[in-house]
């Protein structure tokens, strides 16, 4: 059973910050298991990986490893993403969890499929009702921000259309993880600390004592390396499994969650519960160089990475690392950015036709805008006619793109009490301006940052791609898609290259790896550029092609604890 993965060392830093801990006086061993997720003495080097039977690859080893134990064991790429994801709420809770999003983008039998499985706001909750509470803003945590997860959804309705094996086999090995425990990852671990000491600061009230009770002992997180286990995360993933989620909308786990939400002074109650359903979709594309890029269609903002492709595709790209490639990319995505941000709502609310966006006449339009210096872009009006990521491959030719969230990494801070469900805080993407096509309504999905992306040539799948990271992965598609079709990296090397970031206005952060020439070359040229060093940041990507042959190539995440495994 050949298993080939990625990792960085799995060491914990806290108590050396804190100078508790003498680093001269450590023993070898000791040293292997400190970990400074800021410094690293050396660069590392990672391979690309090939295989011809199955693929995972993701952002964190245990999880990839069930998805692998699934292929091995009879499943297909769809039940191997079924068993990474729920895998990944277990060992990656920093980013995801059984109450957030997810969205797919499957390859089953020479056609592409999209899953939508965003939930929607209350039924009883109206922008007139948080005015009057005071808010100007959707909150950031508690209950308000609470839509219907759908994660749970996503993989029931996966199973059942495309799986071969059913939940309870699918999901194994993320029980076994969370009853019997497994060892914390190091960027997982630093993420968790990071979360509890904004959470400590920003949770007021007694609702959010069990984000702690559920996710802390003895006043701190675990240090990577120990082991943590989650038995009320076992038990909800097993009653998820056992009657293919419909506890988790219609049951016991239902009412707790209803229960919780209100407590809080939300407005989510067992019937918003009982009425989801996630929906498969078309999925978007547009054709790059050749190749089809693929994107969720709006609610989510996959649409924002597919205008910046249509504007830069009108410009010739000879060599990645100029300063003329990195200023007209960041300034299609500003332009794409002010479009997306105006237009993209839930669909049945948009003012715009996708159509009319991804136009041609209108990327010709948008394309004239981007000059020799940064500028402030200002949204169009074309012409009449909108996190963890996983990608799995297997023998039969499927392949699939998945993405699930709790969003701004813990989510809302509301825990089910005794369940593991910690609650994502995707309705914070409402605005409460009556006027825009985004604004909070009831049943209505949000404006959704979590997107997979899909690329095929020629009516062949070439894989699944994704750059997990809110309003980074638009940005993250845009430079995966550059560094494969016009600069010809490989998976690995694509993800290894230094990356930016667009903010807002004239502001981009530049990664700590880039040339000091290219970050001054955009200052002159009037982009507030600053640098970054972050661990956290830039997104965190997954890809693997499939060759004419069959032989998949896979590459992870060298921000994170990515891991290629296959067979």
């Amino acid at each position: 059973m050949p298993v080939a993965w990625n990792r960085q060392a799995v060491y914990s830093w806290d108590m050396l910050a804190a100078g508790a801990i003498d680093l001269p006086s450590l023993s070898i061993r000791e040293r292997m298991f400190t970990f400074d997720p800021n410094h690293y003495p050396y660069a590392s080097r990672r391979s690309a990986v090939y295989a011809r039977r199955g693929m995972v690859a993701t952002s964190q080893p245990l999880a990839a490893q069930a998805g692998l134990a699934v292929l091995q064991a009879g499943g297909n790429a769809i039940d191997a993403a079924i068993a990474t994801a729920a895998a990944l709420t277990v060992v990656e809770p920093t980013a995801n969890g059984i109450g957030g999003d997810a969205f797919a983008l499957i390859w089953h039998k020479d056609e592409l499929h999209g899953l939508n499985a965003s939930g929607a706001a209350p039924q009883a909750i109206t922008i007139d009702k948080l005015h009057a509470a005071g808010h100007s803003t959707m909150p950031k945590y508690g209950g308000l921000p609470v839509t219907v997860p759908g994660a749970p959804g996503a993989w029931a309705s996966m199973a059942e259309r495309f799986g071969k094996l059913p939940l309870q086999r699918s999901m194994a090995g993320a029980i076994a993880l969370a009853q019997e425990g497994y060892p914390v990852s190091p960027m997982v671990a630093f993420a968790w600390q990071q979360a509890y000491k904004l959470f400590r600061d920003e949770l007021k009230g007694s609702h959010f004592q069990s984000w702690f009770d559920t996710f802390s002992v003895d006043g701190r997180t675990p240090r990577a390396g120990e082991i943590w286990r989650a038995p009320g995360h076992a038990d909800t993933l097993g009653a998820i499994a056992a009657d293919n989620g419909a506890s988790f909308y219609r049951g016991a786990l239902a009412e707790k969650t209803a229960a919780c939400v209100q407590a809080a002074g939300g407005y989510l109650d067992s019937a918003d519960l009982a009425a989801y359903q996630p929906q498969w979709v078309a999925p978007i594309s547009s054709n790059y160089r050749g190749y089809q890029v693929w994107e969720i269609p709006p609610n989510g903002h996959g649409l924002v990475a597919l205008l910046a492709l249509n504007i830069l595709k009108g410009f010739d790209f000879a060599e990645r690392d100029t300063l003329l490639t990195y200023h007209r990319q960041i300034e299609a995505i500003k332009l794409a950015y002010a479009d997306g941000l105006a237009h993209i709502a839930d669909n049945g609310h948009m003012r715009v036709a996708v159509e009319d966006l991804l136009s041609e006449a209108y990327a010709d339009e948008r394309r004239k805008l981007i000059g020799p210096r940064a500028v402030l872009p200002l949204p169009g009006q074309p012409a009449r006619g909108g996190t963890v990521y996983l990608s799995t491959a297997d023998d039969e030719g499927n392949m699939v793109s998945f993405i699930q969230s709790n969003y701004m990494g813990f989510g809302s801070g509301l825990v089910v009490p005794g369940t593991g469900i910690a609650l994502h805080n995707r309705g914070n993407n409402f605005t409460l301006e009556p006027a825009h096509p985004n604004c909070l309504a009831p049943g209505k999905r949000p404006y959704h940052t979590i997107i997979p992306g899909f690329l095929s040539k020629d009516g062949k799948a070439v894989g699944p791609f994704g750059v997990m990271g809110a309003f980074m992965q638009p940005q993250g598609h845009v430079q995966m898609v550059m560094n494969t079709v016009d600069f010809a990296l490989n998976p690995q090397s694509s993800l290894d290259a230094p990356r930016w970031e667009w903010e807002s206005g004239n502001n981009v952060s530049i990664e700590h790896t880039n040339a000091e020439h290219l970050f001054r070359g955009l200052r002159g040229l009037g982009h507030e550029a600053s640098w970054s060093a972050s661990q956290l940041g830039f997104g965190r990507g997954q890809i693997i092609w499939r060759d004419r042959h069959g032989v998949l190539c896979g590459g992870t995440e060298p921000r994170t604890d990515g891991c290629v495994a296959a067979w």
